[in-house]
């Protein structure tokens, strides 16, 4: 008897009709390459590394502006160069797909019915924020930066900024301002976009304070282009250097153009958690980008033409990005601005059923709080039209899983996904031809060369193992910004494994090529969809005088869900009551986000710390999950064993 159930199997027709399907008939035809399964071409896309992506290349017709020289460097991870002295831009292959028949944007929020946006409107816009740009002096390169809700506006400043070989980066903000300083202050942007306030849960949150604390701490900008976002009336007038983004719209514009940048060229920055400092700098390219854009969502969501794709996210997470790759595909993006609980707790699926959405992203929490909250969704709503619901930012259990089928939609397609901020994509996820096994992801992508590893690095089969990468892929991150000789990008996944990207999961691939991600192997903390860092909890703590140190670890639960809570020492004489609490939730929602406040918080009179001065978070965490004490930790390695006492004994 098999461990899971299947749930899905896709149709005849579905597979025939999948793009996965074209490509298999392309390769045949134009490389001589048959493939009787998923498996037998997965093999070939991770052997033959370099006939794999320039294969990419040539079916979805890049557009090079000179074409590469080297596809593939035969330089070790991460030191491999792709499609060298090839020129492209990543914004032009969107904009290739300018049609009159389907909207490129679809908008709702809180406070906004859906309203469509036409690609005509959305050309004439980046092309007069372009040309506001070049007047400005922006050069390829610049680095431009938003704090934006996921709104219109992020969408077509990241456009613009990306069409002439400007670097693009956002926050969200919900983000606190030493959040917001930790991440722009290392690239000194050179333009910053940002509102006035944005609204959640029905609640008004003004942030113009927030914006000229930001902006006067960022000396290299230029401009300050300010969106009245909350107030219709507001005035950025009291900011230098700011200008209104109707001001902007008018800079005469002449036509859309497209900057050709080397492959390698930066296209944006994404950042870390912060765990073990400021977050890194993760620096992807427009040629890595734009090939495992159109190879996912091409062949893993399956995404068509006209077809309305949907994620779930924020401006500060990599599946914002996500979704504007959606009109790499031709589909029209659809972006929403606000709770996914509010006004109804069910509101996201209403817009599924009105608009109609085909492709629906979110979280595993969510998917998992429907469950909670007992909402029977496919008999209240029309969701005949929606193909694929794809879940990420932590692992989805296996009730989360049932739920779908039993109370969303019995034959939709759920795409489980795991990838990361790393490489702005899923190593594993969704596939068209294979079947939906409860608490499984279908399958390692093309392209990616994943195993799980033992202790001494050995490729484990069906047992759990640490996840690690053995081949290059494009999608990969090109440098840490200020980081010229890689030695963080090095100590951050190639520290143990030399030339072998460790990642942080736990992996289990069974015996017919099914993925299950068992939760994180490192301490970055992962919440609703959020990676967050520990160091970016401590720093808003230690804002709290009565607090003397802190720990904080996120358990996965066995049943879906998580809990986080925060250990503290007080200071002498100290009694955490209600005040403090507040206090401390106070300080980290303001400092960071509503996401990083602790599920409870604990006191303990000490935290135990290497003999080299380092928080044992991760053996904390293992211990709290039930580990033996010898297994969790090398207790020759603990400054002060006493202190792990307490939390052998802590149940929660």
């Amino acid at each position: 008897m098999e461990k899971h159930r299947l749930l899905w199997q896709p149709s005849l027709d579905f597979i025939k009709n999948s793009q996965l399907t074209q490509y298999k008939q392309w390769l045949k035809e134009n490389y001589h390459l048959e493939f009787q399964d998923y498996e037998s071409l997965w093999q070939w896309s991770v052997t033959e590394t370099s006939d794999f992506w320039q294969s990419i290349a040539e079916y979805f017709q890049v557009i090079f502006h000179q074409q590469p020289k080297i596809i593939q460097s035969a330089d070790p991870m991460p030191y491999t160069r792709w499609f060298e002295g090839a020129t492209l831009n990543y914004a032009e292959h969107i904009f290739r797909n300018k049609t009159k028949q389907f909207p490129a944007l679809i908008f709702a929020s809180e406070r906004q019915e859906p309203i469509e946006i036409s690609w005509d409107e959305v050309e004439n816009k980046v092309a007069a924020l372009q040309a506001y740009f070049k007047k400005i002096g922006i050069q390829k390169g610049d680095r431009i930066v938003g704090y934006l809700p996921n709104i219109p506006y992020a969408t077509l400043a990241m456009l613009a900024a990306v069409s002439m070989g400007a670097v693009w980066s956002s926050c969200s903000p919900d983000f606190g301002i030493d959040s917001v300083l930790d991440r722009f202050q290392q690239i000194e942007p050179k333009v910053l976009l940002a509102v006035d306030g944005y609204f959640y849960g029905g609640k008004e949150f003004d942030k113009i304070q927030n914006v000229e604390m930001i902006s006067k701490q960022l000396p290299t900008l230029k401009s300050i282009i300010g969106i009245p976002y909350l107030h219709s009336d507001q005035s950025f007038e009291n900011l230098e250097k700011s200008i209104t983004w109707e001001e902007v719209m008018d800079t005469p514009a002449e036509k859309l153009y497209f900057e050709a940048v080397e492959f390698n060229h930066p296209i944006w920055i994404l950042y870390s958690s912060g765990t073990t400092g400021i977050p890194k700098a993760i620096t992807h390219s427009h040629g890595g980008m734009l090939l495992e854009h159109l190879k996912y969502l091409h062949f893993h969501n399956d995404v068509h033409a006209g077809e309305k794709f949907f994620w779930y996210s924020t401006t500060g997470w990599m599946m914002w990005n996500f979704v504007q790759a959606s009109l790499l595909a031709g589909a029209t993006a659809v972006l929403y601005d606000g709770s996914a609980t509010y006004p109804d707790f069910d509101i996201l699926w209403k817009l599924t059923e009105a608009l109609p959405i085909h492709h629906f992203g979110t979280s595993a929490p969510y998917l998992l709080a429907c469950k909670k909250s007992n909402l029977d969704l496919k008999n209240k709503y029309n969701l005949s039209s929606l193909r694929s619901i794809g879940s990420t930012g932590s692992p989805l259990p296996t009730e989360g899983f049932d739920y779908v089928y039993e109370y969303i939609k019995e034959d939709t397609w759920l795409c489980s996904m795991s990838g990361g901020t790393d490489i702005c994509t899923a190593w594993v996820g969704g596939n068209p031809w294979k079947p939906v096994y409860e608490g499984e992801i279908q399958s390692r992508s093309l392209g990616c060369s994943m195993f799980a590893f033992d202790d001494e690095g050995n490729i484990l089969e069906n047992e759990v193992g640490e996840m690690m990468v053995t081949k290059s892929m494009p999608c990969m991150p090109i440098y840490f910004w200020n980081d010229p000789e890689k030695e963080r990008y090095k100590a951050s996944y190639f520290e143990e494994y030399p030339n072998v990207w460790r990642h942080g999961d736990w992996l289990k691939i069974n015996e017919r090529k099914g993925v299950e991600i068992l939760g994180r192997s490192d301490t970055t903390l992962n919440r609703q969809g959020i990676r967050i860092g520990t160091a970016e909890i401590y720093r808003a703590v230690d804002k709290v005088d009565a607090v003397k140190d802190s720990l904080i670890v996120n358990i996965e639960l066995p049943k879906g869900g998580d809990f986080m809570p925060l250990f503290v020492v007080l200071k002498e004489g100290v009694l955490l009551d209600e005040a403090l609490i507040k206090e401390i939730n106070t300080q980290i929602r303001k400092q960071c986000s509503p996401r990083h406040v602790p599920d409870k918080i604990v006191v303990v009179e000490d935290l135990p710390y290497t003999i080299s001065g380092k928080k044992m978070e991760a053996p904390v965490k293992k211990i709290l999950m039930g580990k033996p004490l010898e297994k969790a930790v090398n207790m020759g390695s603990v400054k002060n064993p006493k202190s792990l006492d307490f939390f052998i004994g802590f149940r929660f």
